[in-house]
């Protein structure tokens, strides 16, 4: 198989990795990649949001399946383009893409089909969805952008000045662009969060290995929201049985649900969870692959990724079985120092070989450069250095190893991934 996989983050240089291991695959481009990617697989100068240069550049290499990995062109309808060019695709159309790119639509969806949730209110006035936050009076409340904010969309208020503080920025202000015309005001909910990802060809469901994404950009759950700072799986607050609860209350119902909407949901569906003391409930759906969590998943999985890829493309994915690894994986994120606010790219990063790799663990770029065969740092999260462990103890030990023989100037990183508490 030739395959051509959308995006230049470290998800997708987990996933060029994951698809390296296939036998089955002969050939791997990815658009645009990034340094560290360019070492697995052929990048080539096309954007990620270019619809027309991937439909394009798909057919005149004859690639056999593309992998839309970011959120942004799947919503978009890339994989609508691919498909009506007659080339397969893995990832959700733009209408089943909606299950992200508008929360507004996904609370709705909840509440149509009895999927546990925070309960909410939608607002496209800012004066009225400060009204309705100051009758209820609860707080932290939580003030959520409809659309795709790169994972920043969502503003704990702690009073009534932080809820004000919060819609101007979203409604007024404008810093998600039109993603910021309507709100989604939510209850808090509290108790660990969870993420699953799982395999859909929209008849069956497959849910991956659980994690645990640590989204603060401090030590201590401290700072504001990123777009993850470190990970692990499997998470320590999720067990077998949590695991059926979820599958009969959520994840079944959820497809189900996306089939009576005729909007049939094939690729990565990305549970967010929150196990309150009511039971598990969706904080949010994704539409793909999550990113840190991507690189603690897929280092666990046995089975051949390609051959997952094509099962669920072809709608054949109950015919396969899927097999992960026990033990467990962490990821910690090097970070350039100011994300996710303002920051400076550009320096040299040192430790790494010359594939952009180093001993005992597996380095993933998110944000690199390679130029004259040395790496310089491109991006607010730089690197994703992951381990693998009997347990998580041992996990975490190789990944902070790891970090510890790499430089760049002014990188930062949490020192707490995988502790117990709030991630």
């Amino acid at each position: 198989m030739k395959i051509l996989v959308i995006g230049g983050g470290g998800r997708e240089h987990a996933i060029i990795r994951k698809l390296k291991e296939s036998p089955r695959v002969s050939r791997l481009y990815c658009a645009p990649g990034n340094g560290g990617i360019s070492r697995d697989a052929q990048c080539v100068p096309i954007a990620a949001s270019d619809i027309r240069g991937v439909v394009d550049f798909a057919r005149e290499k004859e690639i056999d399946l593309v992998f839309v990995a970011p959120d942004d062109p799947l919503a978009a309808g890339m994989v609508d383009a691919l498909e009506a060019a007659g080339v397969r695709a893995f990832g959700p159309t733009a209408k089943a893409a909606q299950i992200e790119s508008s929360k507004v639509f996904a609370k709705g969806l909840m509440k149509k089909y009895h999927i546990p949730t925070a309960g909410y209110r939608v607002f496209d006035d800012p004066a009225q969805a400060l009204e309705f936050i100051r009758r209820r009076g609860k707080y932290p409340a939580v003030v959520k952008a409809d659309g795709l904010a790169r994972g920043k969309g969502v503003i704990l208020a702690g009073d009534f000045a932080g809820a004000r503080a919060a819609v101007k920025t979203i409604m007024e202000d404008k810093i998600f662009g039109a993603s910021g015309s309507r709100v989604v005001v939510e209850e808090y909910l509290t108790g660990p969060e969870v993420s699953v990802l799982a395999f859909t060809d929209g008849k069956c469901i497959r849910p991956m290995v659980s994690a645990k994404d640590h989204k603060r950009a401090l030590d201590g759950d401290r700072g504001p929201n990123t777009g993850g700072m470190g990970t692990v799986s499997p998470s320590p607050d999720y067990d077998s049985r949590m695991a059926r609860t979820c599958m009969q209350t959520i994840f079944l119902p959820t497809v189900e649900a996306m089939n009576r909407e005729g909007r049939p949901f094939r690729g990565c569906l990305y549970f967010g969870l929150m196990l309150t003391p009511d039971g598990p409930k969706v904080i949010e759906y994704n539409a793909r692959f999550g990113d840190p969590e991507t690189q603690v998943v897929l280092p666990r999985l046995k089975t051949d990724f390609a051959e997952i890829l094509e099962a669920v493309a072809q709608g054949r994915l109950e015919e396969l079985p899927i097999e992960w690894s026990g033990g467990a994986c962490a990821c910690v994120v090097m970070a350039s120092g100011g994300y996710p606010g303002r920051y400076e790219t550009g320096f040299e990063i040192t430790g790494l070989n010359p594939d952009g790799q180093l001993q005992g663990a597996t380095v993933f770029h998110a944000g690199t450069a390679c130029r004259d065969g040395r790496f310089y740092t491109a991006g607010g999260r730089v690197l994703g250095v992951t381990a693998l462990g009997a347990d998580l103890r041992q996990a975490l030990a190789g990944a902070y190893a790891g970090v510890g023989k790499i430089r760049f100037k002014n990188a930062f990183f949490r020192r707490d991934i995988g502790k117990t508490g709030k991630a």
